[in-house]
């Protein structure tokens, strides 16, 4: 893989909107709408969270984010990877950097929702050590929603 890059990026940023908005029309694809849950850029921003964009030849290629949503727990949000930057190992490099963050802000726990429709992140997280929990969140009665948890103690 050529250089990659991991910044920090305000959520609400020109940069970040532009590939929250692509993995928007990717649960349009999937789903038939975007994902509804509530979000405030805010919590995406330290000392309650973080927002990553990931550079590949200083192109933006993929973004994730975390936010605290309980003491000592985190949850990734719009986690990413653009289709022609995809099967590099992108994704788990962002993951495995998120995880470092999350530790950051004394977290112990990670939290994460997907879909069924998205083999690709099922199985990232699966071979990331992450385990299917009861549903959470905004999507936890909704079908096809499938959570997970990891522990990083």
């Amino acid at each position: 893989m050529t250089d990659v890059e991991l910044r920090d990026e305000p959520y609400d940023g020109p940069v970040a909107q532009t590939l929250i908005d692509a993995v928007q029309q990717e649960y349009v694809n999937r789903y038939g709408g975007p994902d509804t849950a509530p979000i405030e850029p805010a919590e995406f921003a330290p000392p309650l969270g973080r927002f990553v964009v990931a550079y590949l030849d200083n192109a933006p290629v993929g973004a994730g984010g975390l936010r605290l949503i309980e003491e000592r727990t985190v949850e990734v949000k719009r986690m990413y990877v653009v289709p022609g930057a995809r099967g590099r190992g992108l994704a788990r490099l962002l993951l495995v950097h998120l995880e470092g963050l999350a530790r950051g802000l004394g977290a112990t726990r990670v939290l994460l929702e997907t879909g069924s429709r998205q083999p690709e992140a099922i199985s990232l997280y699966e071979t990331s050590g992450y385990e299917r929990i009861e549903g959470f969140g905004h999507y936890k009665c909704e079908p096809g929603s499938l959570s997970y948890a990891k522990d990083l103690t």
